[in-house]
């Protein structure tokens, strides 16, 4: 199995790498998602650690049964041979109906299928009011008219 763009990247390979993860992820679809990571990929998510695609799978399902109404930019910040480094925000409320924002940057490491093997994240995230809230599109993809992390000087 391939996953287009391969390493090495470019920039435009990476920032394209960079939007499908970002619409992968928007869909919040754990079992499709866990499919751009190899088998045995290796993931710290905060002081997470998990070993596998069954875990992140597992991990991705807990994560968006607590993080309702999910939205994600994820915008470039660096990239080299097989590895691209991300920021990133994402908006959500839990069951109680309080939003949050979350502010974070991955490492990514790929295989050469264009799979990536590793993921290193750091997040902090913090209430918001919902009057407060910027990623306001239909659940789903970005769409391309709508504001990047720089517009929002995130």
């Amino acid at each position: 199995m391939y996953r287009p763009p391969l390493p090495p990247f470019t920039e435009v390979s990476a920032i394209e790498k960079v939007r499908f993860a970002e619409n992968s992820w928007n869909s919040r679809d754990p079992a499709t998602v866990a499919l751009a990571y190899t088998e045995d990929t290796r993931w710290r998510n905060r002081a997470e650690f998990l070993n596998g695609r069954d875990d992140v799978q597992a991990f991705l399902a807990r994560k968006w049964n607590r993080e309702l109404d999910y939205r994600l930019i994820k915008e470039l910040w660096a990239f080299e041979g097989d590895r691209i480094a991300v920021r990133y925000a994402y908006e959500y409320h839990d069951d109680s109906g309080q939003w949050f924002r979350a502010y974070g940057n991955e490492n990514w490491e790929f295989a050469v299928d264009g799979l990536m093997r590793a993921r290193h994240c750091s997040i902090n995230e913090h209430p918001i009011a919902e009057a407060d809230r910027r990623f306001h599109w239909p659940l789903g993809p970005r769409p391309e008219y709508h504001p990047d992390l720089t517009h929002f000087g995130f």
